[in-house]
């Protein structure tokens, strides 16, 4: 069987913390930022985690991170 391969963009998006799970950006962030109180954007700066119901797609895409 030949290795799976990996997809990049999901690569560059995600990364797996200690125990497996994977941390994710906010969206937005980008653009259209006047009309947004300070404290959303604030909390948008922060990272969260992927929901549990995209974990496994998430998973398919990075077959060797974990």
């Amino acid at each position: 069987m030949p290795k799976i391969k990996t997809n990049r963009s999901a690569a560059k998006r995600f990364t797996v913390t200690g125990s497996g799970k994977f941390k994710r950006r906010k969206k937005n962030l980008r653009h259209i930022l006047t009309k947004k109180a300070s404290k959303r954007k604030r909390q948008l700066g922060k990272a969260t985690l992927v929901d549990s119901t995209n974990e496994k797609a998430v998973r398919r895409l990075m077959p060797y991170c974990c």
